[in-house]
């Protein structure tokens, strides 16, 4: 993360909405930057050293927030946290394929909000169980949080899919419930109900799978949740 505190950049047309989210994040330690647009964001992104996570309201008018997203994942994996007032699960959907790590509907509760920011750059700059280990043809870094395939290519995974696979090379052969996993990467304040991380394991697998990962290496266990059925090894 950079400098003493994480930054955190707000992207939302609303400028209450924008000033109720400095005054909660900044109350939490964090510095928080605002812009009322795309263009706006854009900006602040180019002249920042770096930002920690982006909030990222889905309505604006002109680039609209899920158009954004795909923009910036095209040369980012800045954590971002994806809000809307329409609370569509369709948006939820789209905005996760397109690389968002988390969804919040509009109105959400301030102490919810505080836990998915803190949950989502705690996930980010952990480097708890460090190692490096080979898995169907891949090496997974978890200490530098990277991923490579055979060609030594690095792999562009946003902060949540890698917490996903972290979950599951932590535990190869074990069945992990949906809301085993929603707990262990989005935290205890999320959704229990929300499905939504069959949309990101479904984008992971199809990742990994095109870097020459086994089509069947990830089982769906009908009504339970997902396995890795592929050997985890510990690499050099």
């Amino acid at each position: 993360m950079s400098g003493s505190s994480p930054q955190i950049l707000v992207v939302d047309d609303d400028d209450e909405i924008r000033s109720l989210l400095q005054v909660v994040l900044t109350r939490e330690g964090f510095r928080v930057q605002e812009a009322k647009d795309a263009p706006t964001a854009r900006r602040l992104l180019g002249a920042q050293d770096g930002v920690d996570l982006i909030i990222l309201d889905i309505m604006m008018p002109g680039e609209d927030g899920l158009s954004f997203c795909q923009r910036l994942r095209e040369t980012l994996d800045t954590p971002i946290l994806m809000v809307s007032a329409r609370g569509l699960s369709i948006d939820r959907s789209i905005g996760l394929e397109l690389g968002a790590d988390d969804y919040l509907p509009k109105p959400f509760e301030r102490r919810e909000l505080v836990a998915r920011v803190k949950a989502i750059l705690r996930r980010g700059g952990s480097s708890a169980r460090a190692g490096r280990h080979r898995v169907g043809g891949l090496l997974i870094d978890l200490g530098r949080r990277a991923v490579l395939d055979e060609q030594d290519a690095p792999l562009s995974l946003t902060s949540g899919e890698f917490e996903l696979l972290r979950c599951f090379v932590d535990r190869p052969g074990r069945v992990l419930s949906r809301d085993q996993l929603i707990e262990w990467t989005r935290g205890r304040s999320s959704d229990a109900f929300d499905r939504n991380i069959d949309v990101q394991i479904s984008r992971l697998r199809k990742k990994l799978v095109e870097r020459g990962f086994p089509e069947d290496g990830f089982k769906t266990v009908r009504n339970v949740g997902y396995v890795l059925t592929t050997a985890v090894e510990s690499a050099p």
